[in-house]
């Protein structure tokens, strides 16, 4: 089973020598390293020099890809995803250190399930240092235990058209589903994507409960895992409205890309529209808790709260206007 990985930089020098190290330190070496550069201009591609001729010596093969304008990181992942030739595509960040099991652990599972179309994992938290902020990836972004057993028993699409918990530095996935899944539909991020298009499209995803990476937090992350306060829950009415219009529109858009391409037939179009209108009513909350009830009690009278949301966590935050 031949492995590539789809590393992409950006002005990365602080923290990409630490990540290239772990990528040739690996207990399974990578057969084919694809790198796109968005338009560094800090001492990024001579990093990556170095790298491809440390690389290309312990034989393992180096494509880097400097490109002409910048693209964004989510049309740079698509690029770097499309040049890979392996049979499995891990996705890389320049920021992070990869525990020197992860190529080999993630192998052994795809080897093992043919229908195993994506893998995720946890993650170690560490700050700009590399030092340990003794919190897991899964445990920042709140993942239930109830969540983790629907995606183990083969129900991932449940959980992932909820939110998404996969993030794309612990991610790999089989060739097939690049060409399956992408273009990365307007409005989402690669990896969510990714998740959603191979749960919908009919391949198995699941989540490794097992830290494959030291995920590092810095302030140039471009995105990042962090546990949210009180305060920052607590943060007004006005964003939480416009984050759930945008998760409508998202949905919207996943509903068609269904359609057109034949995906999930269990994405019967009432229960979308069902889903679709509770995510509406929630996004369009009045403003004062008084005038919510009415709405916010509904919502919960027909189950839609734990269809398609956290429960009574989704509830409270509705009433109360909660981020």
């Amino acid at each position: 089973m031949r492995i590539s990985i789809a590393l992409c930089t950006y002005n990365g020098g602080r923290f990409l020598a630490e990540q290239l190290d772990s990528l040739l330190q690996q207990q399974r070496r990578p057969d084919q390293v694809v790198v796109c550069d968005d338009g560094s201009t800090d001492n990024t591609l001579e990093l990556l020099a170095d790298f491809s001729s440390r690389a290309q010596a312990m034989g393992v093969a180096v494509l880097i890809h400097p490109n002409p304008r910048n693209l964004g990181y989510v049309r740079n992942f698509e690029q770097a995803l499309a040049l890979c030739d392996g049979d499995l595509i891990f996705l890389c960040d320049q920021d992070d250190i990869w525990h020197r099991e992860k190529l080999q652990r993630y192998a052994q599972q795809f080897a093992a399930r043919p229908a195993l179309m994506l893998l995720h994992s946890d993650a170690r938290l560490v700050d700009a240092q590399g030092g340990d902020l003794h919190c897991s990836l899964l445990e920042a972004i709140e993942v239930t235990a109830a969540e983790l057993e629907a995606v183990h028993a083969g129900r991932a699409v449940e959980v992932l058209l909820r939110r998404n918990i996969a993030t794309g530095a612990t991610m790999a996935l089989r060739r097939e589903l690049v060409a399956r899944a992408l273009p990365v539909e307007a409005g989402w991020i690669h990896d969510e994507w990714l998740a959603v298009a191979a749960a919908c499209s009919g391949g198995q995803v699941d989540c490794l409960e097992w830290p494959s990476i030291d995920y590092r937090q810095h302030g140039g992350n471009q995105i990042g895992a962090h546990r949210r306060s009180l305060r920052q829950k607590l943060a007004g009415a006005g964003p939480r409205r416009d984050f759930l219009a945008r998760v409508a529109q998202r949905l919207e858009s996943l509903r068609s890309r269904c359609a057109s391409e034949g995906w999930l037939a269990a994405a019967q179009d009432s229960q979308w529209r069902s889903h679709i209108a509770h995510v509406r009513a929630r996004a369009g909350m009045p403003k004062t808790v008084l005038a919510r009830l009415p709405v916010v009690w509904q919502q919960w009278r027909t189950g839609n709260y734990h269809r398609y949301g956290a429960g009574a966590r989704s509830l409270v935050a509705d009433l109360f206007g909660w981020n």
